[in-house]
């Protein structure tokens, strides 16, 4: 039993708490602290909560509409990733008194085994997945949360100080941590989020918080090819790990085979999941787990691992024509690392929600490895001006749904073509999450 995580449990006997936003974070803690005997109400935009299936049949408070945040005071406030900590009715609430926090942040203040955390605007949730295999296959007791897998804060009984924690963290995640990682990875840095973040100078500071609270023992590993994720080793407390496919480093590729503190740990050929970004993330996942696992360990998990769904995902292949769904691809520098790597031009599905951040720099990429562009969603003009700059002709065809979507890219592709959803942008315009976009994509080829 978590003594510690009890306490503060059997502290909240008599307490008021708002669980902003009935998510998939957030949901978990209402039964925990509703039967602590604290006050529960939850407050979210969505008016249609069943408040039945929320409660479960504990006394729950609810406070939904477009004033669900209107007179905040509770003794504790836990927000959903997504909502910023600075907006006008929780600073006020801090204000007076109520404690701000997350359930990500309780997590790591109570968590007993050693934690890696892993951020980064592209590749994080491949290497917090390869972490975990790698640590599994090395017969240790591990688990996975944070922004992948299964909430862990309900779960702190079934882990021991024997165990380790692996965390994927965003930035929203990131941004009022009070303690760090023992491990922390940032696999990359390019504009991102920046329709919540104000600027990309805050998104680098909310994913530099994943190290700023270490000690002397703590570690950071760095992506020594991305200049705006090397220049943060300066800032480290403790031992900085770098990871590099130009340079010798601390763990680096040269010519096909990967090395961490000048020993062979494989053959980059090894790795089942293509791609260059991919031996990245490889190399970012050893040079965070050098101190628990055996390389042997590292090359079968290699040899072994198809993917992560929804990153450049086979689905099938119709009439000669291969379908694979990266809807994961949220941004242009994620949607830049998918085309790279197929062989050949592609007919490319992207679009969608539209995030305030740039798409000059993918124009050239479609100009070189699209040959159809089917665009649907509020990002379809950015990312067809981005390709008209270039002054390389690429046919365009826009679409409304995804199911016309689909039934387009079939009628463009040819035998041996290959099709691919890379939306280079978020899904929030039409679905809640990438998951929920790629499955559709998923549902609508296999009826193909």
């Amino acid at each position: 039993m978590n003594r510690k995580w009890h306490q503060f449990l059997k502290n909240l006997k008599g307490k008021s708490i708002a669980i902003l936003g009935a998510g998939v974070s957030n949901r978990p803690l209402i039964p925990v602290f509703a039967d602590a005997g604290a006050i529960v109400t939850v407050c979210d935009k969505n008016t249609e909560l069943n408040k039945e299936e929320i409660s479960a049949g504990r006394s729950v408070s609810f406070q939904l509409g477009a004033d669900y945040l209107k007179g905040l005071n509770q003794d504790y406030i836990f927000r959903s990733p997504g909502l910023r900590y600075d907006m006008p009715e929780l600073e006020e609430a801090v204000k007076q008194g109520s404690i701000l926090t997350s359930e990500m942040e309780l997590f790591v203040a109570f968590c007993p085994a050693k934690i890696i955390g892993i951020t980064g605007s592209d590749g994080k949730t491949t290497t917090s997945t390869l972490i975990h295999l790698i640590l599994k296959e090395q017969g240790i007791c591990c688990h996975l949360g944070g922004n992948i897998g299964t909430p862990l804060l309900t779960k702190l009984d079934d882990i021991s100080e024997n165990d380790i924690a692996v965390l994927e963290l965003s930035s929203f995640q990131l941004h009022t941590m009070k303690d760090s990682p023992d491990i922390s990875v940032i696999t990359n840095l390019s504009p991102n989020h920046l329709d919540v973040h104000k600027s990309y100078e805050e998104y680098i500071e909310a994913k530099t918080n994943i190290f700023m609270h270490q000690c002397k023992q703590g570690v950071v590993v760095l992506n020594e090819d991305n200049e705006d994720t090397a220049k943060l080793g300066i800032h480290a407390k403790g031992d900085v790990r770098f990871f590099s496919r130009k340079r010798n480093a601390d763990v680096y590729e040269k010519d096909g085979v990967i090395y961490a503190h000048g020993e062979a740990v494989m053959n980059a050929s090894d790795i089942v999941i293509p791609g260059g970004h991919n031996i990245e993330n490889y190399m970012a996942a050893i040079a965070a787990t050098l101190d628990f696992v055996t390389f042997e360990a590292v090359e079968k998990v290699a040899k072994t691992f198809g993917g992560v769904e929804h990153r450049i995902e086979f689905v099938r292949k119709v009439n000669g024509v291969s379908y694979y769904n990266s809807s994961i691809d949220s941004s242009p520098n994620r949607s830049r690392a998918t085309l790279n790597v197929f062989p050949q031009k592609v007919i490319m599905i992207a679009g969608g929600k539209d995030k305030g951040i740039p798409y000059d720099e993918l124009g050239p990429v479609i100009a070189e490895h699209v040959k159809q562009l089917v665009l649907i969603g509020a990002t379809s003009d950015k990312i067809e001006e981005a390709v008209r700059q270039t002054g390389v002709e690429v046919p365009v065809t826009r679409c409304k749904s995804y199911e016309e979507v689909v039934n387009c890219a079939s009628k463009l592709a040819e035998d041996g073509d290959i099709v691919v959803l890379s939306p280079a942008s978020t899904s929030f315009d039409m679905f809640r999450n990438f998951e929920e976009r790629g499955n559709l994509f998923k549902d609508y080829v296999n009826k193909l």
